[in-house]
């Protein structure tokens, strides 16, 4: 038995989690050791991409090793491939073509553009040549359904989304940062799968929480909180980029839980939101900033919400780590993630007196400096 899957654009329903395949490259018998956790945890949907080192590869001959043995989740694998933005057709074509070689399968249920974070990317996948390669791979039938990921701006999402192209989007909406819930509502509700990217990592490392937020988020952990918020929303489903088999074991609590009907009722998940976001406003007093964006647009380009948003979560709820270690990606990463950190701000005074709770956002973005300025780290990949 498994719980019922979830409606995922127009391609066959998913698991409530996905398999994110960019860190168990340690060997094809790790991605195979992984992929058998992953089927123990009720996972049926697959995510990978050429710009993951080995990991196609290393999919592909484990998914051949476990076939071997006769396993496979209820109706077999799904999976999910990217394609950079750029690339002409004829390019393209062969990208795709390479990535089904080394993945060993004749087609792919979701094939998706991967980065699509700024207006030129939008314009090759909506107008330019990456629009001839989407419509080649579905009229071929290489592909069930095409889709995106981004890191863009929610205007660049919202854009994306209205063409009318794509039949799913992987997004960054997590409980700890809201600011795309609406447009993956919407997404939703135009029948487009939306999968939520790393909210165990990305959505503020919460597989490693410090004790101020398992304290905010009792009797639930951190992360199963973050997990049950976003189904609760009707996010499609979870990427879980494990990196070994035990990184599935909230994956497959929830699925077993799921299984003998014991999940937390909506009740006692809306009052631990509730004490949650109690906490972290009585932290952070009058200086919590609440992100309605209506600070926007910087003369200095600064992005000033979400600077404060890390500060947010700093002071409102112990999470510097993760904080600092998003801080010191910024302009380190290209389309990736922001260019521009608080130095940029120039105290010109412009978004003062937008802010409708009167905060004092230059000496904020001097704080949130001062707090999370460290050595960087480097990115997985890129």
């Amino acid at each position: 038995m498994r719980p019922a899957r979830r409606p995922f654009g127009s391609g066959p329903p998913v698991s409530a989690f996905t398999l994110g395949t960019m860190r168990a490259l340690e060997s094809p018998d790790h991605m195979a050791a992984v992929l058998g956790a992953a089927m123990g945890a009720g996972i049926n949907h697959l995510e990978t991409a050429p710009a993951y080192g080995p990991a196609e590869p290393f999919l592909g001959q484990a998914l051949r090793q476990l076939q071997s043995q006769g396993l496979a989740p209820e109706g077999g694998w799904l999976i999910t491939s990217k394609i950079l933005p750029g690339c002409d057709l004829a390019a393209g074509q062969e990208q795709l073509r390479s990535s089904l070689r080394r993945l060993g399968v004749a087609r792919l249920d979701g094939l998706a553009v991967h980065g699509l974070n700024t207006p030129e990317h939008l314009i090759w996948a909506d107008r330019g040549p990456g629009a001839d390669l989407l419509q080649w791979a579905l009229d071929t039938g290489l592909a069930t359904q095409v889709g995106f990921t981004s890191h863009g701006s929610p205007a660049l999402i919202a854009e994306a989304l209205a063409t009318g192209r794509f039949r799913f989007c992987s997004l960054h909406v997590h409980l700890f940062d809201q600011t795309r819930l609406p447009l993956a509502r919407a997404a939703l509700d135009a029948g487009i799968g939306v999968l939520a990217i790393s909210p165990a990592d990305k959505g503020g490392r919460l597989y490693d929480p410090p004790p101020q937020l398992l304290a905010d988020c009792a009797p639930f952990h951190p992360l199963e909180l973050a997990y049950r918020f976003l189904l609760d929303q009707g996010i499609s489903t979870l990427s879980l980029g494990a990196a070994q088999p035990a990184d599935l074991v909230w994956a497959e609590r929830w699925w077993r839980g799921a299984l003998a009907g014991d999940g937390a009722s909506r009740p006692r998940l809306a009052a631990a939101l509730e004490r949650l976001g109690r906490a972290g406003a009585e932290r952070l007093g009058a200086d919590r900033c609440g992100q309605c964006r209506a600070c926007l647009p910087c003369p200095n380009g600064v992005p000033i919400p979400e600077l404060l948003r890390l500060r947010n979560l700093a002071v409102g709820h112990g999470m510097e780590a993760f904080a600092q270690e998003r801080y010191n990606l910024i302009g380190r990463a290209g389309h990736w993630w922001e260019t521009l950190n608080a130095e940029a701000c120039q105290a010109c005074g412009a978004c003062l007196p937008r802010c409708p709770h009167g905060l004092p956002i230059p000496t904020l973005l001097a704080d949130t400096h001062r707090r999370l300025a460290a050595a960087p780290r480097r990115r997985l990949w890129g």
